[in-house]
């Protein structure tokens, strides 16, 4: 990410969510993708560009938030 206010925020974001298991997906994503030997930092980076991609198409098309699609982007992840 190349602002790094906005990277800050999202990586909060993502921080919010792993502690509040909400949704549940982020932190089984992120303890998938620890397993698969990265680092804390960069599955927490790897989860905020989905966040982002979601966060993109919320506001591009002015629609609601997308859990399905959400879930989608996480699982994708490798």
């Amino acid at each position: 990410m190349a602002n790094k206010y906005l990277r800050e925020n999202i990586l909060q974001v993502v921080d919010n969510q792993l502690q509040e298991n909400n949704p549940a997906i982020t932190k089984a994503t992120f303890e998938r993708l620890k397993a698969l030997g990265y680092t804390k930092e960069q599955a927490k980076e790897k989860i905020a560009a989905v966040l982002l991609e979601e966060i993109y198409d919320l506001l591009k098309n002015n629609e609601s938030y997308n859990e399905v699609r959400y879930t989608k982007g996480l699982e994708e992840l490798k």
